[in-house]
């Protein structure tokens, strides 16, 4: 077996000094960028891989320059996008980040929680699962950084970056009450999410206004995945009065629901949509790039008020309402 690359090595490859190769991995110094790319290539050739731990232990740094990040689904792309704005703001503050898959599962969103604590991870983003989730404000309590993002606790004095879910909400239910529509059923996120509470009010608000009665049997509550949606949908079309509009509280529910519009015939999904769906398009990068600004401020002063941020949606208006 061949005997792994050193440090030394390393600097010979290079032509530095051993110092100036632990400097340019612990970005510690002042190094030149085209020295700093010569040592990070001479790494890539001998295959050097740094050992986090150690350098920890080296050189007093308590920081492991990694972010963990937990979503409940990457094929939302919502949080895929919203992945993207943490990522790129931590890559040019020399973090890494690595990204967890919850499925809106609360057994696998604690297992996330615990592995990355046992990463050491410096700090975490996430949408709690719901908002009294005790395993985030165990982290919380534990001394690691937690910043909320999409979905907020109810308990806790946390940063938070969310979008407005109420504004959101109301202006779509508003703008197809505007068409005419009067039965307009609602395939709305969990109750117990700060995202399904407020969509949920924005829902009600716009009917008020409009001098509309709530019919309690056009409200149904998912779980933001698309099967959910798909039920729903089959369920509200399956009335002995069905409504006139559907409106589905997140992506994936919005494409279980048009799964059911096509099965039953009702020609929505030919190509891509036709006619083109009316969205409420949620500021996601946005959202992942402040709530990563804001982690890095709370590692650098655990101590500062906690900030919470509140981003405005965009209703865009095609053609399908």
């Amino acid at each position: 077996m061949n005997k792994p690359s050193s440090l030394i090595d390393v600097a010979r490859r290079a032509k530095v000094n051993i110092s100036t190769v632990s400097r340019t991995i612990n970005q510690t110094g002042k190094i030149g960028s085209e020295t700093q790319a010569r040592v990070r290539k001479a790494m890539r050739e001998l295959g050097y891989k740094p050992n986090r731990v150690a350098r920890r232990l080296r050189t007093r740094d308590s920081s492991s320059h990694l972010l963990g990040l937990i979503i409940p689904n990457i094929q939302n792309i919502f949080f895929a996008d919203l992945a993207r704005g943490v990522e790129d703001v931590a890559y040019k503050s020399n973090y890494a980040v690595l990204l967890c898959n919850y499925d809106e599962d609360e057994a696998k969103e604690r297992f996330y929680l615990d592995v990355l604590q046992s990463e050491s991870v410096d700090g975490i983003i996430l949408p709690p699962i719901h908002e009294t989730d005790p395993a985030v404000l165990q982290v919380v309590r534990n001394g690691t950084p937690v910043v909320c993002v999409d979905r907020s606790l109810s308990s806790g004095n946390l940063d938070k970056v969310e979008v407005d879910n109420h504004t959101g909400a109301l202006k779509a239910v508003e703008h197809i009450i505007a068409r005419g529509h009067r039965r307009i059923g609602l395939i709305g996120g969990p109750a117990d999410s700060s995202t399904g509470r407020e969509r949920l009010r924005g829902y009600k608000d716009a009917h008020a206004q409009a001098g509309l009665a709530l019919k309690p049997e056009l409200i149904r509550f998912g779980d933001y995945k698309q099967a959910s949606g798909e039920t729903i949908a089959h369920e509200l079309l399956s009335l002995a009065e069905p409504p006139t509009a559907l409106f589905a509280c997140n992506g994936l529910m919005t494409a279980g629901a048009l799964e059911a519009i096509a099965a039953r015939g009702l020609k929505m999904l030919p190509d891509v949509f036709n006619p083109p769906l009316t969205v409420v398009r949620q500021p996601a990068y946005e959202v992942g790039k402040y709530a990563a600004e804001l982690l890095l401020k709370r590692i650098e002063d655990g101590k500062r008020p906690a900030t919470s941020l509140k981003l405005m949606p965009e209703l865009i208006i095609r053609k399908s309402c």
